[in-house]
């Protein structure tokens, strides 16, 4: 069986963030996909959007595959490395700030 992938790598969000969006279309058609993802008032829908439309667009340049019955197959988000920055605090020292990425892969399969 065909599959179309799509991956967005070292994402500015983090990985707990974009789950909670992931595992509202997770199995989902790619259509009700597009309506949840324009529909919630997250961060990481838009993220997820993009990368979903990806994979939509991988999924259009293979021949063999049928655009109107893809359903969500699989969608894993993994956390990336931290960004590190430096916040000055009290008597010369420095407290870190740790700011999160994400790797995002969809994977689409027919129906």
């Amino acid at each position: 069986m065909p599959e179309a992938t799509a991956r967005e790598k070292f994402v500015r969000i983090s990985s707990r963030k974009a789950r909670l969006v992931a595992d509202a279309i997770r199995g989902k058609g790619i259509e009700e996909s597009r309506a949840i993802l324009k529909a919630v008032p997250k961060k990481g829908c838009g993220i997820l959007l993009k990368v979903l439309n990806a994979a939509i667009a991988n999924a259009e340049q293979k021949k063999d595959m049928d655009v109107s019955a893809l359903y969500i197959k699989e969608i894993r988000v993994d956390g990336g490395p931290y960004l590190m920055r430096y916040r000055p605090r009290a008597m010369g020292r420095a407290g870190r700030i740790r700011k999160p990425t994400s790797h995002i892969e969809i994977v689409l399969a027919e129906k």
